[in-house]
């Protein structure tokens, strides 16, 4: 079979592209996988400090492919959306990936859409975007996380208004419930994911990579004392790595700092 899934590095961001345009980028086991062992390449390579994910052609994706993956979900639950790899695109089953994902999303952007959305960390629309929660009006329920995030980040009644109606909602209705951060018009979506991805990755990874755990820390287990505990632990590491030194010192010189990420 060939590759549903693209991956390539522009300087220090991870580039994923889901790609099967003919089925609107509908969700195969095989594009699980892919997308999971790509989500493995943007935490192990060294040189990438952050990722995008995106949908070649004109529609981010139409969900899951359910003639495909429907008996895998039977035999083994939503853990059957973790993929191969031993990091998680939803951060459910497995492990989340520790560096930071923005995701470019336009035309259909149906169920597991809007899921990985609240699981990564900076969502981009166009404003052609048409999102759409599908699976009660299947007679089953999200199974990717959109019941446990949605309520938690987008406020309870704005979740329950798209998770129990099934209803489409467009891009102003998601930048308002705060499901997508920014809204461009349509074609300019990867653009601007990849700028701010570049941004991100000009900072000290380690203190990206420690903001976005603790961050996640904080909001997952919806305890402030936890997420100090947590801070408690991480800081000590950061503070004294080379990149906290070059902070400083670019901070007395007046100068832009020069992360090597050690």
């Amino acid at each position: 079979m060939s590759p549903r899934v693209t991956v390539e590095r522009d300087g220090q961001v991870l580039l994923i592209g889901v790609n099967r345009p003919d089925k609107r980028n509908a969700w195969d086991r095989q594009t699980i996988d892919e997308v999971a062992l790509a989500y493995d390449r943007l935490a192990d390579d060294p040189e990438a400090r952050a990722g995008v994910v995106f949908g070649h052609g004109e529609h981010f994706s139409a969900g899951l492919d359910l003639g495909d993956v429907w008996p895998a979900v039977t035999e083994h639950g939503p853990d059957a959306l973790a993929g191969a790899g031993r990091h998680d695109p939803f951060g459910l089953w497995k492990e989340p990936v520790p560096k930071p994902v923005v995701m470019a999303v336009q035309g259909i952007a149906f169920t597991l859409s809007i899921e990985l959305a609240l699981a990564s960390d900076i969502v981009i629309a166009a404003e052609d975007v048409r999102f759409r929660q599908l699976e009660i009006g299947r007679g089953i329920l999200p199974f990717g996380g959109a019941t446990l995030r949605a309520p938690a980040q987008l406020g309870w009644g704005n979740a329950m208004k798209f998770l129990l109606t099934g209803q489409e909602f467009g891009a102003d209705e998601a930048y308002r419930v705060g499901l997508v951060q920014e809204v461009v018009k349509p074609g300019e979506q990867l653009d601007r994911a990849m700028a701010l991805a570049k941004l991100i990755a000009a900072q000290a990874p380690l203190g990206v990579q420690g903001t976005l755990a603790n961050a996640r820390v904080a909001l997952r287990s919806g305890s402030e004392r936890a997420a100090a505990e947590h801070l408690r632990a991480t800081l000590p590491g950061v503070v004294v790595s080379e990149d906290a030194k070059e902070g400083l010192q670019s901070f007395l010189e007046r100068r832009e700092a020069r992360f090597t990420g050690k």
